[in-house]
């Protein structure tokens, strides 16, 4: 009960809060023999817990930020929709600079994960993304031009 109590200060959500808990035991019982007894029994969980409770907090801001991408490039899908949109996307990106273009293609209509494009380019992550979001905002500006 106290390890559950601990864990929901943490997450402050009871359903989440019981799968931790449940998470947390399960690898103590798995852990056992590499316990130590230099702390308390209920510090040693407490730290298994606090792990557990960041790597799921982790996870979900994970699909929280895919959520968010998938709701930015509806923005541009849904500009694909039309075929005369299509064509000026499709000019736009053909004028456009590397790696600009390629980035852009390779996540939009190659549907790659962030990851993956940087690893193409021998870049990280967080660069790819930065330089999808520019691409995005190139064309964006570009749309509002031929409006």
């Amino acid at each position: 009960m106290e390890v559950y109590s601990y864990v929901m200060t943490i997450v402050k959500n009871t359903h989440l809060a019981e799968e931790i808990t449940q998470e947390v035991f399960f690898k103590a019982l798995k852990t056992k023999a590499r316990y130590r007894s230099e702390a308390s029994e209920f510090t040693w969980l407490c730290a298994i817990a606090k792990n557990t409770c960041m790597d799921e907090l982790r996870k979900q801001s994970r699909f929280s930020d895919k959520r968010e991408e998938v709701a930015s490039d509806v923005n541009v899908e849904k500009l694909l929709e039309d075929k005369q949109t299509t064509l000026r996307i499709h000019q736009m990106l053909h004028a456009m600079e590397e790696p600009y273009k390629e980035v852009f293609q390779l996540r939009l209509f190659g549907e790659l994960a962030f990851k993956e494009i940087g690893t193409i380019f021998r870049k990280t992550e967080s660069w790819a993304r930065v330089t999808y979001h520019r691409a995005r905002l190139k064309i964006q500006e570009r749309m509002k031009e031929y409006e």
